[in-house]
């Protein structure tokens, strides 16, 4: 592009109608074309060091650094020694750099290796067998005071199953939590936390154990680990009647009590079909579902022109199943399906 543009100027023609023919902008071509012009630079040589080291010096500071008295010992401490002793071989720097040079610069000490924590997987096809908990805190009457809520939930649901607020966080409090939801909603299969002191605690794994129910853990520093938890307390915060602070622990019991009652019984989630936590939970989404339908179909016969499908909205629809970290291979499958639906 660049030749043809220089071509045209050659010949006669105008810069700017040269950049219209080629579309090559103006100022490129012309930099491109003073460039080309320029005379190649001579190759530059560059000389050794006249302080460089010859190569029987570098390989005396090599075997020195590897003798049985150094070897161990960092190029520092060598040469400390050597000063004190009235050799010096060559700088620390270049200490380094021939070891380097030898691939022998590494770290000696033994170091821990933690090993890649399971991403967990999970998944739910109906209330009461996943259950998420976790701890999040209520700001109380001064600063630097708070509330610990603990807030357990079952993941297909989306029902919360328990709310207790306490003024400390423990394994204890974690425990009587557990041990009230199970025996009201059921054992569940699993229970999913993340890896707070309350959640690993020995209280909690020993009753989690006797029950025989598993125990499921995020991975350190993942809070996507734990979407359902971390969506709910989203909800909760950002609600317009979540207060700054609370006056009280009665107060904050008193809120969580409103708030969970009005999430459970009046909330219209997405995740689930648009209906209410609580019938999901309690198997009464099917039914509604069924009523939703006929006044859909009601609505269809009465104005058809105002419909482009005989089918209801997807986001009406009940999952078939709800995940925590889905595998790869299961969202591609999800998706065919989808895809075939549609």
């Amino acid at each position: 592009m660049t030749a043809a543009w220089s071509e045209l100027t050659a010949a006669g023609v105008g810069t700017r109608a040269a950049s219209t023919l080629t579309g090559l902008v103006r100022s490129t071509a012309t930099r491109r074309r003073n460039a080309a012009r320029l005379p190649t630079p001579p190759a530059v040589t560059h000389c050794a060091p006249v302080n460089k080291l010859s190569d029987l010096e570098r390989r005396r500071v090599l075997d020195v650094l590897n003798c049985e008295r150094f070897v161990d010992q960092a190029p520092l401490e060598v040469f400390a020694q050597l000063l004190d002793e009235g050799t010096y071989l060559c700088s620390v720097s270049t200490m380094y750099r021939v070891l380097r040079e030898n691939a022998q610069v590494a770290e000696r000490r033994r170091l821990a290796r933690h090993p890649a924590k399971t991403c967990p997987e999970l998944v739910a096809t109906a209330a009461r067998q996943v259950y998420s908990w976790d701890i999040t805190k209520l700001a109380g009457p001064v600063k630097g005071q708070y509330f610990d809520a603990y807030v357990m939930i079952d993941i297909y649901s989306r029902y919360i199953v328990g709310v207790h607020v306490h003024t400390h966080e423990s394994g204890v409090l974690a425990r009587e939590l557990m041990e009230h939801i199970f025996a009201v909603h059921g054992i569940p299969n699993v229970v999913h936390a993340d890896r707070g002191t309350s959640m690993t605690s020995k209280t909690v794994a020993a009753l989690l154990a006797d029950l025989e129910v598993t125990r499921s853990h995020s991975r350190p520093r993942v809070s996507n680990d734990n979407p359902f938890s971390e969506s709910l307390f989203k909800t909760l915060k950002y609600g317009p009647a979540f207060p700054e602070r609370f006056g009280s622990l009665f107060a904050a019991r008193e809120f969580m009590d409103s708030f969970t009652n009005w999430y459970n019984h009046e909330h219209r989630h997405t995740g689930i079909g648009l209906h209410t936590p609580a019938d999901v939970h309690f198997g009464l989404a099917a039914g509604k579902a069924a009523d939703r339908r006929s006044v859909l179909a009601a609505a269809r016969e009465q104005h058809p022109h105002r419909f482009g499908t005989t089918v209801a909205p997807k986001i009406l629809d009940l999952p078939d199943s709800v995940w925590i970290n889905r595998p790869a291979d299961e969202s591609e499958a999800a998706k065919n399906s989808e895809t075939a639906a549609a």
